[in-house]
């Protein structure tokens, strides 16, 4: 009943989601370190390609360095880019939740009926 397609998408984009966070995380505790690349996870193309396969836990989350243009210190972890991934992140985690959430009511809906 959980391992449907629904289900296994949303919980392969929450734990995508996850790992961006953690990524994002990483790069502001390395905001001033000199020489530090700024990492990037992309996973959607890869969660997409993956559920139109029929198969969403084929999905694959890739990390990779940012191309943006380092400082004099060669970092490129950009402040005002982070605190945008992190409200995309925590807006698509909380629509991911709130959609897994009302899975569960639908459920627990048809087991009392």
């Amino acid at each position: 009943m959980l391992d449907d397609v629904t289900s296994v998408t949303l919980a392969t984009a929450i734990s995508a989601l996850s790992q961006q966070q953690r990524t994002s995380a990483d790069n502001l505790a390395n905001l001033e370190t000199t020489g530090y690349q700024a990492q990037r996870v992309s996973f959607e193309d890869s969660l997409r390609s993956a559920v139109s396969s029929g198969n969403p836990s084929a999905a694959t989350v890739s990390v990779t360095s940012s191309t943006d243009p380092s400082g004099v210190n060669g970092n490129n972890v950009s402040l005002n880019a982070e605190m945008v991934i992190e409200q995309k992140n925590n807006t698509q985690f909380q629509l991911l939740t709130t959609a897994i959430s009302a899975k569960f009511d639908l459920i627990s809906y048809a087991i009392k009926v």
